[in-house]
C-alpha cells in the first residue's frame, strides 16, 4: 500500500468533508502496517434503470479506493429502494415495487463495472439482512433513534415546519441505511452531501453495536451541463453513460472551461499532477494544458470508459467534422410522420426523439437551442405544417430529418 499521506492526497481529491479525518488516518496507518485493507461502502438505490455522470462521482471515488488496495462493497439498496430515499425531497416518494427494483439493479451491475474492477468489487444487496429481519427486529432498530433527532435533518425539519406530510416509513430509511454499515462492518462510507445525516446514523448504530464507527466521506453533487443546477434528467442537463458515443463527446465539448476542471477532478482518471496542469491551462499559467486540448482529452476518456477506445476516436473525428465545419452529420436520423393537421413544435421534437419531454423542448427553444431548417426557433407554442420534409436540430448535436406523408 502507499503511505498514509499519499493515500489521503488521493482520498481528499474532490471530497467535501471527511468525518473524522484523524480517525481515517489512523485506520489507514493500521492497514498499511498490517496489510489488511479497509472495508469501503457506498450504497445505491436502483430507482432508475440507467445512470448519468452525476451518479458516477461516488463510483469513481470507490475506484480510487480500489486502486489504493482497499475492499469495496458496492451496496445495491434493493430493500431501501422499496422505501424511497427521502433525502432532499419535499414530499413522500412513491416506493418502487420489488420487480422494478430488481430490474433496475441488474442494469446497475452492468453499468458500474465500466468503472469498478469487477474482480475487486463485492456486490451486496441489503435485502440479504433486512429481508429476514422480523417485525420485532425492525421495531427494535427503530427504537434506537428519536423523532427529535430525525427532525434535526434539514429536509424533515423543513417539511415538518412547512406542514408537509412525513410518512412514518420515511424515518426508517436512515435507520436501515445505518444498519447496512453495521451488517457490513464498514470502515468508510461514501455518499453525496445530501446523505450526510444518513451516514452519521451509521456511525451511531455502529457505536451502539460495539463496532469502531465508520469514517464518513461526502462528495459533491455534480453540476450539469449548465454549470449551475445538479445534473438531472428532468432538467435535461445530464450526460447519460449509456448515451451514444458522439452524444457523450459532444456534450463534454459544450461545457465551460471552469466546469471542465470540475469534471476532471471528480470523474477523470488523470493523476493529481495532470489535474494541476489542466487547472493551470484554464488559468493561463505556463506549463498548463490548453483548455481545448484538455476538453478533447476528457471527452475521449469518458467515451472510452463506457464505449471503448475505437468509439472514442470515432466520436472525436465526427465532432471535428460536424461542428468545426458546421455541417449536418451524414448519418442523420430520418423520422416519418403522417401528414395532416399542423403539429406543435415541442411535440414534434419529443416524438422525433430529440428531447425527453415537451417541457425540455420548451426550455430548449426559450434558450435558443432549437433550429428548423437552419433557422432558430423562437416560439415554443408554434405549430408546424405537416407537409413535405424539414431538418430539426436540438442543441448542438441532435438532428433529425422529418418526412411527412
Amino acid at each position: 500500500m502507499k503511505s498514509v499521506q499519499e493515500q489521503m492526497d488521493v482520498i481528499r481529491r474532490g471530497a467535501v468533508e471527511i468525518l473524522v479525518e484523524s480517525e481515517l488516518e489512523e485506520k489507514l496507518s493500521i492497514a498499511v502496517k498490517t496489510g489488511v485493507p479497509l472495508k469501503i461502502k457506498a450504497g445505491f438505490d436502483p430507482t432508475a434503470p440507467d445512470l448519468h455522470l452525476g451518479h458516477t462521482v461516488l463510483i469513481q471515488k470507490m475506484r480510487q479506493f480500489q486502486e489504493l488496495g482497499h475492499e469495496v462493497n458496492f451496496l445495491i439498496g434493493d430493500f431501501t429502494g422499496m422505501i424511497g430515499d427521502p433525502s432532499g425531497k419535499n414530499e413522500t416518494r412513491k416506493p418502487l415495487t420489488r420487480e422494478q427494483v430488481l430490474a433496475n439493479a441488474e442494469t446497475y451491475k452492468e453499468q458500474v463495472f465500466k468503472i469498478l474492477d469487477p474482480e475487486k468489487t463485492k456486490v451486496v444487496f441489503n435485502s440479504e439482512w433486512m429481508g429476514p429481519m422480523s417485525a420485532a427486529g425492525l421495531i427494535a432498530l427503530a427504537s434506537r433513534y428519536t423523532v427529535a433527532r430525525m427532525l434535526e435533518r434539514d429536509d424533515f425539519h423543513k417539511r415538518f415546519t412547512g406542514q408537509q406530510p412525513i410518512a412514518i416509513h420515511e424515518f426508517l430509511y436512515p435507520m436501515v441505511q445505518g444498519y447496512d454499515s453495521v451488517a457490513l462492518k464498514s470502515d468508510v462510507e461514501l455518499g453525496g452531501t445530501d446523505q450526510k445525516f444518513n451516514l452519521l446514523v451509521g456511525r451511531e448504530l455502529q457505536k451502539q453495536e460495539g463496532q469502531r464507527p465508520q469514517s464518513v466521506l461526502t462528495m459533491p453533487l455534480l453540476e450539469g451541463l449548465d454549470g449551475v443546477n445538479k445534473m438531472s434528467k428532468s432538467l435535461g442537463n445530464y450526460i447519460g453513460i449509456t448515451e451514444p458515443p458522439k452524444e457523450i463527446y459532444g456534450k463534454v465539448m459544450s461545457i465551460s472551461d471552469e466546469l471542465m476542471v470540475r469534471y476532471y477532478e471528480l470523474l477523470s482518471d488523470v493523476d493529481l499532477t495532470g489535474l494541476a496542469r489542466v487547472r493551470d491551462g484554464v488559468a493561463g499559467l505556463p506549463g498548463g494544458v490548453h483548455p481545448m486540448e484538455a476538453k478533447k482529452a476528457l471527452g475521449r476518456e469518458l467515451v472510452a470508459r463506457f464505449h471503448g477506445e475505437a468509439q472514442a476516436q470515432r466520436a472525436e473525428e465526427e465532432f471535428l467534422h460536424q461542428f468545426k465545419q458546421k455541417e449536418i452529420p451524414d448519418d442523420i436520423a430520418v423520422v416519418r410522420f403522417p401528414s395532416g393537421d399542423p403539429v406543435w413544435v415541442c411535440r414534434l421534437l419529443c416524438d422525433a426523439g430529440l428531447v425527453a419531454s415537451n417541457g425540455e423542448a420548451r426550455r430548449l427553444i426559450q434558450q435558443g437551442g432549437v433550429k428548423i431548417n437552419g433557422e432558430k426557433a423562437t416560439d415554443p407554442d408554434a405549430e408546424i405544417s405537416s407537409a413535405g420534409e424539414l431538418v430539426l436540430q436540438a442543441g448542438k448535436r441532435r438532428f433529425a430529418r422529418i418526412i411527412f406523408g
